[in-house]
């Protein structure tokens, strides 16, 4: 393997999603994943809107991950200590679930197995050390079984494994904050209901998975570790008095991770034959679980625009510009909307903190405004 017309950097979620988009194109792919097995240790549950749904449908995965993923049928947001709240429901549009949820390992082996049924090359253990550009191809430089080997191809993506490679960033910021994830086990059911409880140091998210809740709080490093030091105990009981009881008491939780947020925004492509989709594109806040939904709709509309493409013409200038156009608006909407979010729930300001509270009521009211929320949180900012 010396030429192909498709370099995928990274054969996590995202990247086994492209692939898969890409089988029986007539194109040549090659996967290059820094890990030897195809496994993701990852303690996290993802949100996956109803739009994501739909394209894992199309890709053939979510028959092998509908059993393991728990359906959202409303979502309950509020904020603490301040009036006014929102119940959005999938019958507000006409939806048999407003998105749903996974473990992230078993999203991933849902990709990975179409990923290495769809026809492309996979090549596990290979580091990919550097990426060049030129006017007629893209030339990836990486390790592999202990030998440095070249491979050039028509058009690089640098998916997530493509995050340590450098790119220069049109947006950067450190919200200070970190996700302290894990499950709960709540006194009643959660039926279906998914909860984003906004507090002044950050959104609490509750998701249902399987009987229980994937929890995901965000708080301030300055007090990230004494949260992972408490007993479960205290920190059940921290989580009470955060939360409120419209799930009765909290009962047990799981062992807890942490994971550092930021927003990350990548500048678009300065030449010709690279691309960046997923996590080595953008980076989001958790809130509103839009990250991993952003990254799928990446790979989807890479798939489709390369599709639509003469083959001499893939990795052009041309062709980056009209990829990265039609995720501009993607792209950015649904970060500003994560940061306002974000910044606007956290500032405990008299006046903000009653206008949040008519702005949740508004919500709940009007159904022409609940509406168009839901679609956008289910199919991105481009939904109306």
């Amino acid at each position: 393997m010396e030429h192909v017309d498709i370099a995928i950097v990274g054969g996590g979620p995202v990247g086994a999603a492209l692939a898969a988009g890409l089988q029986n194109s007539g194109l040549s792919v090659a996967i290059l994943e820094a890990r030897s097995k195809l496994e993701a240790p990852d303690p996290r549950a993802l949100a996956l809107s109803q739009g994501a749904y739909l394209i894992l449908n199309r890709l053939g995965a979510w028959d092998t991950l509908a059993a393991h993923a728990t359906a959202i049928e409303s979502i309950h947001v509020s904020q603490r200590g301040g009036l006014g709240r929102a119940v959005l429901t999938a019958q507000d549009v006409d939806a048999s679930a407003l998105g749903y949820v996974a473990e992230y390992g078993d999203l991933y082996a849902a990709l990975a197995k179409r990923m290495t049924d769809c026809g492309a090359t996979l090549l596990t253990g290979a580091r990919v050390n550097a990426v060049q550009a030129t006017a007629g191809y893209g030339m990836l430089r990486f390790q592999h079984e202990g030998v440095e080997k070249m491979l050039t191809a028509s058009l690089v993506v640098l998916s997530e494994g493509g995050k340590s490679l450098p790119a220069a960033m049109r947006e950067e910021k450190d919200y200070g904050q970190s996700a302290v994830v894990c499950t709960v086990k709540t006194q009643q059911p959660h039926a279906h209901r998914a909860y984003e409880r906004f507090t002044p140091e950050g959104p609490i998210a509750l998701l249902p998975l399987g009987d229980d809740y994937a929890l995901v709080w965000t708080t301030p490093n300055a007090q990230l570790e004494a949260r992972l030091a408490l007993s479960d105990a205290e920190f059940l009981a921290h989580l009470q008095s955060a939360f409120g009881d419209r799930q009765g008491r909290f009962l047990a939780a799981s062992h807890r991770a942490a994971f550092p947020l930021k927003l990350a925004l990548a500048a678009a492509s300065a030449s010709p034959r690279i691309v960046r989709i997923g996590n080595a594109a953008h980076t989001l806040h958790p809130v509103a679980g839009q990250g991993f939904n952003l990254g799928l709709r990446d790979a989807w509309k890479l798939a489709e625009t390369l599709l639509d493409t003469p083959r001499d013409r893939i990795g052009e200038t041309a062709f980056i510009q009209r990829y990265e156009k039609t995720r501009h608006f993607d792209i950015t909407g649904g970060s500003l909307m994560t940061d306002i979010l974000v910044e606007a729930f956290s500032n405990q300001r008299f006046l903000l903190k009653h206008a949040r509270g008519a702005a949740l009521i508004l919500l709940d009211l009007v159904p022409p405004l609940k509406t168009l929320f839901a679609r956008k949180m289910m199919f991105g900012a481009q939904a109306w």
